[in-house]
């Protein structure tokens, strides 16, 4: 009996089943699709389906051309054909068995001839399984389903010649230790902890892409306390263990490393905001100081933007994630001057700064609390209800997400009777200052202004 949830992935992929089965080639689901499909986890539409077969390449693409809308071969030196079909992606891979030289980031790949022998070098058991198409029939040769019921994260080989195979497979399994509730093996630990080393010969590319799925499982806390135990982050994001021997005099309960975790949870499961939490504290072990009043760890935002901006593009992140994060970092502690009363110009600032990213700024902010002290707990927030409150009440009245001065530089020159130059920014710039200070001006009142600016500036150069 094929379960309902399974019959229309099964009626969608039938025409290209029935194409391979014309041509004498089996046809398998593989991998996610199938794990997900036994879990009834809904892939969505927009998923790509990853499919096997002991065809090779060149004849996967005299297959599927006929029925395919548009077809793909970036990969075909690793075996892999895309093609789109009803608005849905597909990769077919031939079956192969694949590993890396000591010193090598690419694999060399192998074809292979049966599916077991596929199955056997995928990362984990959950993952080495496949049905067969358009008759359904499922082959798990390593008891991936059974693991699956039982919560186990494990190896189809030996976990070191699954981790030989491609390192970056440690890092994979952070994320389904977190997003699949899985325990790994005490042996799967300790080749990772063996092999860590070895994450080093992967691209920085590969490492950030695999970070990112991390960070945005629901709760990815398992998963990068696994990366810090096993020392794999030492080899990508060695902060975080320089985080851990650090105490923190504000979470007192909680060394650095436990609130920055604590903290990545809270946020909602976007990968800016969960980049940003990663590192808002990275700079706290190199500003710990010790003083009468206990420990300190002034200007580690200042400090932490910094490290978090050379660490992301030492992963290969695009710039504009990196001023993004950096800048998060940045302000992540602004909200706390608060306590003591901001001026509509403090909220403006605030706003400026945070740019686009003004939302992830509060979430950070938010989630920042991780105090155990309810009291503590609820005056933040009541601040921070306040502090958007302000917000909003400014937004009705202004339009503080883009303020700028009241006039352009073009009036600028036109009212002064000058042209272009240094001047005209730090006119501008004169201006902006006031705009934050007291709001809307109006053109009138801004050309006042600016004209006693441009006599002061005068007398005095």
């Amino acid at each position: 009996m094929i379960p309902d949830r399974i019959k229309p992935l099964l009626e969608e992929v039938r025409p290209l089943a029935e194409a391979f089965v014309a041509a004498g080639h089996p046809l398998y689901l593989v991998g996610g699709v199938v794990r997900d499909l036994l879990l009834g986890r809904d892939r969505g539409a927009s998923t790509d389906i990853d499919l096997c077969t002991p065809a090779h390449p060149g004849e996967v693409k005299a297959i599927v051309a006929p029925l395919a809308d548009a077809v793909w071969n970036q990969g075909e030196r690793f075996g892999t054909i895309g093609l789109r079909m009803a608005g849905r992606d597909y990769e077919i891979t031939t079956f192969r068995a694949e590993s890396y030289e000591p010193d090598s980031r690419k694999p060399e790949v192998s074809f292979g001839d049966t599916i077991e022998v596929d199955l056997s070098r995928r990362d984990f058991t959950v993952n080495a399984m496949a049905l067969s198409v358009p008759e359904p029939e499922l082959i798990d040769p390593f008891g991936g389903a059974a693991d699956l019921v039982a919560g186990v994260l494990k190896t189809p080989l030996e976990p070191d010649v699954s981790f030989a195979d491609d390192p970056l497979r440690m890092l994979r399994a952070a994320r389904f230790i977190a997003g699949y509730r899985l325990e790994p093996t005490a042996e799967l630990v300790e080749a990772v902890r063996a092999n860590a080393g070895r994450l080093e010969i992967v691209s920085g590319e590969r490492i950030r892409d695999e970070l990112d799925k991390l960070l945005v499982v629901p709760d990815p806390s398992a998963g990068l306390w696994f990366v810090v135990d096993t020392g794999l982050s030492d080899h990508f994001l060695p902060e975080l263990s320089a985080m851990r021997l650090e105490q923190d005099p504000i979470h007192h309960h909680k060394d650095v490393l436990a609130h920055t975790i604590a903290v990545v949870a809270k946020t909602r499961p976007e990968r800016l905001v969960r980049l940003a939490a990663l590192l808002h504290d990275v700079g706290k072990p190199r500003t710990r100081a010790f003083g009468e009043g206990g420990v300190t760890f002034h200007h580690h935002e200042v400090v932490g933007a910094r490290m978090a901006r050379d660490r992301m593009k030492a992963l290969k992140y695009s710039n504009t994630d990196v001023d993004a994060v950096r800048q998060l970092v940045y302000l992540h502690l602004r909200f706390h001057t608060y306590k003591m009363g901001w001026t509509d110009a403090a909220v403006r600032r605030f706003v400026r700064d945070a740019g686009d990213h003004l939302p992830e700024l509060i979430d950070l902010t938010r989630s920042d609390c991780t105090t155990r002290n309810q009291r503590k707990a609820v005056t933040l927030a009541r601040r921070m209800d306040e502090l958007e409150e302000r917000i909003a009440a400014l937004r009705q009245q202004e339009e503080i997400d883009a303020i700028r001065p009241d006039i352009d530089g073009a009036r600028v020159m036109q009212h002064l009777g000058v042209g272009p130059g240094r001047h005209v920014g730090e006119a501008l710039a004169h201006l902006l200052e006031l705009r934050m200070e007291e709001g809307p001006l109006g053109e009138d009142e801004a050309l006042r202004r600016l004209d006693r600016w441009w006599s002061e500036r005068s007398r005095t150069s």
